[in-house]
């Protein structure tokens, strides 16, 4: 019989029986690792890597590469594993990253080339060229004219740049690295970039660092894993997880991304809907932003206006769910809306 397998990204484990159907022992290797999930069928499923990882794997190999050519780096990811990416030196101090999505076959942005280049200096900046996005509206996490890229993606660059230059040594006490996208102003027309008031190129997103194989095999593997549980938290990203599990510590808990619809309908027993507000509310009331002026519901959140909508819109929702709790969260963990 075989043993389960915790993901050491998620924290969920694969009961034996899942993993007695997988025939692909690499596979369950970089289940192991975290590199890849399985699925109730045995079937393995490799995670990619996100613009930010992307884009800080570029930058530390550009640092490298001022000593010479560099034929792959490795970067800590924000959810702590330790991965390697390939990358192809161009000339000293210039280097080209290309965005690996797994099997994730709609990610627009799977192959995407991310080049960095790298000059000495006297401490670590990071700077946004051509490709990458620009905000053109405020709101509370960034400002106009800021360049699309996450808190978290930031600090992993930046980490990256701290590695890369410590790697080098040789007297190198600083390194200015400059992150441009060559079709990223092409490839963002096909995001939501342009809808969230972001212009010029892509975003370099990512929470944990990879990306997952969302994908028909994986959404049955969680619905599976939604109708199984009396006691469902059905959360939309990795922070609705984190929190999820701490408020709802007996119950299963299952990130479902956008798919709240899918998940309601094969859900029972007692279920709660936990998480940030923004895909949350766009589910429970289309029409939320409407007249308001704001384009996102993070927009929404710093006006008067929100929390009346908001109230609304769950009251709305408990009228035709009444056997689902809502709660919604800040990022730091904080509740602000529906209840425990």
């Amino acid at each position: 019989m075989s043993e389960e397998i915790t993901d050491p990204v998620s924290g969920f484990t694969y009961p034996a029986a899942w993993v007695t159907r997988c025939a692909d022992p690499a596979g369950l290797r970089e289940v192991s690792a975290g590199f890849a999930i399985l699925t109730s069928a045995g079937t393995v499923l490799k995670r990619g890597f996100t613009t930010g990882t992307t884009a800080a794997a570029a930058a530390m190999a550009a640092i490298l590469s001022l000593d010479g050519p560099v034929n792959s780096v490795q970067v800590q990811l924000p959810c702590g594993l330790t991965a390697t990416l390939p990358v192809t030196t161009i000339g000293k101090g210039v280097v080209v990253c290309r965005k690996y999505s797994g099997d994730y076959p709609s990610d627009v942005t799977s192959g995407l080339v991310i080049r960095a280049e790298a000059l000495p200096a006297d401490q670590n900046s990071l700077s946004a060229g051509e490709g990458i996005g620009w905000y053109t509206r405020g709101a509370a996490r960034w400002k106009v004219g800021a360049p699309a890229i996450s808190a978290t993606a930031e600090a992993s660059i930046l980490q990256a740049i701290r590695d890369g230059v410590a790697a080098l040594g040789g007297g190198l006490t600083g390194a200015v690295v400059t992150l441009s996208i060559p079709d990223g102003g092409a490839v963002a027309t096909r995001t939501l970039n342009p809808q969230l008031g972001i212009i010029g190129g892509i975003s370099l997103l990512g929470t944990t660092g990879l990306v997952e194989p969302w994908d028909d095999h994986l959404t049955s593997t969680i619905m599976d894993r939604v109708s199984a549980a009396d006691r469902v938290v059905l959360t939309t990203g990795r922070i609705g997880l984190r929190y999820s599990r701490l408020l709802f510590p007996d119950h299963e808990v299952v990130l479902i991304g956008g798919k709240i619809r899918e998940a309601l309908e094969v859900a029972h027993g007692e279920v709660v809907l936990c998480g940030l507000p923004g895909l949350i509310l766009k589910y429970i009331d289309p029409s939320i932003l409407n007249g308001t002026g704001c384009v996102t519901v993070e927009e929404l959140r710093a006006t008067e206006e929100f929390v009346p909508r908001m109230d609304a819109a769950l009251k709305h929702f408990s009228d035709l769910y009444p056997d689902v709790r809502v709660v919604l969260i800040e990022r730091d963990g904080t509740i602000i809306g529906g209840e425990r």
